[in-house]
């Protein structure tokens, strides 16, 4: 059920994406926004899971054309984000996926960058009903929390250096003190990246397993 690549409307040009949905044509739609590698394969096949869960899913190439393999390449992209462009761009998927939707509101996904992206999308748009954040980072973007317009899941890492159980309770933290609804967990034993199962290094089946079940409870639960 491989999806496939399409372009969408943003802010005067288009920008591209890979689009999967469900055999029924039409689900709940859900965003799926990017690691700092780009839009790469492992991104797409998340796209590919929810939509064999009867989700329509959308992730935005927000590198336009350029992915990493390596971590100082992904740095230097993920540094170099335009974050003006970026929320443009998570406006017009947002737009864009609502039309392959089979729902008002639609939810968001992100994993490292992403995951903080996906907070930042559910910000910027009324529509995302839902956000689920996979250990998201990013020094430059700054969500509004006030502005969500839908619960929070949260899915972190007890080992990650980057984002640590501290700073994840910091953001579950501001989430509700802005009044808005968010719950996360944190794994015992695991690393950034858990949920990638092209990294052998970091990837945790049983981690990565729990997370999928929990992300796709809570859209059955909230995109409606």
């Amino acid at each position: 059920m491989a999806g496939k690549m399409v372009e969408f409307p943003s802010n005067g040009s288009t920008t591209a994406a890979y689009l999967a949905t469900p055999k029924a044509g039409k689900g709940p739609g859900v965003l799926v926004i990017q690691e700092w590698w780009g839009l790469v394969g492992h991104i797409k096949n998340v796209c590919d899971r929810l939509a064999a869960e009867g989700f329509s899913a959308l992730a935005p190439d927000l590198y336009h054309g350029q992915t990493a393999s390596e971590p100082d390449a992904a740095g230097k992209l993920f540094m170099a984000l335009n974050i003006k462009q970026a929320e443009k761009d998570l406006r017009g998927a947002a737009k864009f996926l609502a039309g392959h939707s089979s729902t008002a509101k639609i939810g968001a996904v992100g994993f490292c960058m992403g995951g903080q992206l996906a907070l930042f999308a559910a910000t910027l748009n009324p529509s995302v009903g839902a956000a689920v954040d996979f250990y998201g980072i990013h020094p430059n973007v700054k969500p509004d929390y006030k502005k969500l317009s839908g619960p929070v899941l949260g899915l972190f890492a007890e080992k990650d250096a980057f984002v640590t159980p501290q700073t994840a309770k910091e953001v579950d933290a501001a989430i509700k003190k802005a009044g808005k609804q968010s719950d996360i967990h944190i794994y015992p034993g695991v690393d950034h990246g858990f949920f990638n199962d092209e990294r052998a290094d970091v990837y945790n089946k049983a981690a990565a397993d729990d997370a999928w079940r929990r992300t796709l409870t809570f859209f059955r639960q909230h995109l409606k």
